[in-house]
């Protein structure tokens, strides 16, 4: 349904939040705890989770997106090139929502902090780029956001990031009898296998149920256990928050004094309304964020908002992903528990990394294919012949030893890979399309050759067959890079703490602040990033320095 909305009317608040993902709705959130009033913007619409599944069940695909179909009015990706414009040289086939929640509603659920090592790769490794900020900076946020997401987690197993003695806050999610098979598999090779921390309930806690075990928590937990910023943003409501989903922000305006001054946003049935505030806090995604910027360029922002530097859209990064399958000469008993539980703990940091990216190796509990796995694999089986319980024997046991493998490698920031607004092409809502420029270079590359030889260590230490290996591509839902903070207002966009170098009312937030891209997940950090700014604006209010122009 589409929501009410005034007519003839401008919307106002202390502070806008531009995007209901994890970072605005958790920093929505706190503002309205401390006392601030709070317009939240949303493109898309609310998902019902119910519907959700519906799609997914009922999708030929099963693709990340699958659950959440792209609205007219606020188009995302379903495939590599029906909404990003790919200007290559290579395919940078991210993936994002717009909707309520944000990506968090189809992520896996990672909760694992950035290494302290991450933070200095220039200076470690020489390659990528310094953070203006440490570890150190982001801990009380990271344990802060771990009690609110309810962060499950083996408390020997940090993945890099140590937590001087404070304890995840629910017992970890099991690895599975797969993950220990290979395992023991493995450690004759010197690999060590070890689980990941989950933002994903091992028992129940904040009025949502543990995990059931469904293998297609990507693209959607069926249950609730994994938890996306819906829950973030019924706190913000419950708070006191304005949400107003499907309304799209056109245009970003700047006053002559460098201030931003409104926002022009448009409804589904093709009216406008302006919103005002004393500040803003752009929360739109590593994608959409840039595409705003530069396609509100004015006189008053002529290389676009926020991008006197020229960084705006530069820097964007992802991972490179290789990906393995085979059947395995013992069963593993895949298509149970949440998607990845287990992995290779080796090359995901290191000395190695002044040679070649990082490297992340984990095992999929999801089979071969999320969903259609079982499908296909019964037709081909019907194809060779089989009938009745010959075919049902058959599937049950080649099902039961499906290995999927995923390794995925870091890439490096690089100011020719980026997002400009196309000078042609438009979306269904008006828009210009994201155009990406992407190349992936020799570091990640090199790490890509190593991950090759991992893989082919697995599937011989396994006895697998029917091996099938994937050309490296670029598909992910890691996205980041395109808004740098740092300190030289020339080479960044915004500042340690996400104020723009321009326009002293903004904040941009979540994984465009990245100035790298570090192999573990980046939600955790993006959230830690806004809350690390949040006594800024808490300051700005209390002092009165901005006020919305009438």
């Amino acid at each position: 349904m589409t929501p009410q909305k005034p007519q003839n009317e401008v919307l106002s608040a202390d502070v806008i939040v531009i995007g209901a993902g994890a970072v605005g709705s958790f920093m929505a959130w706190q503002l309205a705890s401390q006392g601030a009033k709070v317009l939240m913007i949303e493109a898309g619409p609310r998902i019902d989770r119910a519907t959700a599944v519906g799609h997914f069940y009922d999708s030929a695909v099963k693709g990340p997106n699958s659950p959440y179909p792209s609205e007219v009015y606020a188009p995302h990706p379903m495939h590599a090139h029906d909404y990003m414009v790919q200007a290559g040289p290579q395919v940078f086939g991210g993936s994002f929502l717009r909707a309520v929640g944000g990506t968090t509603w189809h992520w896996t659920g990672f909760a694992t902090r950035f290494r302290p090592d991450d933070f200095k790769t220039k200076t470690l490794y020489g390659v990528g780029e310094d953070w203006p900020l440490a570890y150190e900076d982001l801990l009380d946020h990271y344990l802060f956001i771990e009690r609110e997401w309810g962060t499950a987690g083996d408390n020997d197993f940090d993945q890099g990031g140590p937590r001087h003695g404070k304890s995840f806050p629910l017992p970890p999610v099991p690895m599975t009898y797969a993950d220990k098979l290979i395992r023991d598999a493995l450690a004759p090779l010197g690999y060590s296998v070890g689980p990941f921390s989950h933002a994903r309930n091992s028992e129940p806690f904040d009025g949502r149920p543990p995990c059931c075990g469904s293998a297609s928590c990507v693209p959607i937990c069926p249950v609730g256990a994994k938890y996306d910023a819906s829950v973030h943003v019924a706190k913000a409501e419950a708070a006191g928050v304005q949400l107003l989903p499907q309304a799209l922000v056109e245009h970003i305006e700047v006053g002559s004094d460098s201030l931003i001054q409104g926002l022009r946003i448009r409804h589904p049935d093709g009216s406008h309304t302006m919103a005002r505030a004393k500040l803003y806090v752009l929360a739109a995604h590593a994608i959409e964020t840039p595409n705003l910027l530069l396609r509100s360029a004015q006189p008053n922002a002529p290389l676009g908002v926020a991008n006197r530097s020229d960084a705006v859209g530069r820097y964007l990064m992802g991972q490179v992903d290789l990906d393995t399958r085979a059947l395995t000469r013992d069963l593993l008993y895949t298509y149970r528990a949440p998607t990845t539980t287990g992995g290779i703990l080796e090359l995901r940091d290191g000395p190695v990394r002044k040679e070649h990216a990082a490297i992340g190796t984990s095992f999929l509990n999801r089979g071969w294919r999320t969903g259609l796995g079982p499908m296909q694999r019964s037709a081909h089986l019907i194809k060779g012949g089989l009938r009745g319980s010959a075919l049902a024997a058959a599937l049950n046991d080649q099902c039961a030893r499906e290995l999927a493998i995923n390794s995925s490698v870091e890439i490096l920031p690089v100011a020719s890979n980026r997002i400009q607004p196309d000078p042609e092409l438009r979306d269904s809502s008006g828009m210009p399309r994201p155009r990406v420029s992407f190349t992936v270079d020799d570091y990640s590359l090199r790490a890509i050759d190593k991950a090759r030889q991992r893989h082919d260590d697995i599937t011989k230490a396994l006895g697998c067959t029917d091996i099938i290996s994937d050309e490296p591509s670029v598909a992910t839902a890691i996205i980041a890079g395109t808004a740098r903070m740092g300190t030289d207002a020339g080479q960044s966009v915004v500042d340690p703490w996400c104020r723009s170098h321009d326009h002293a009312n903004l904040f941009v937030v979540g994984t465009a602040n990245f100035p790298t891209m570090p192999i573990n997940a980046p939600t955790l950090t993006a959230v830690a990033l806004g809350l690390r700014a949040l006594p800024l604006l808490h300051k700005d209010l209390v002092a009165g320095r901005f006020n919305p122009v009438a």
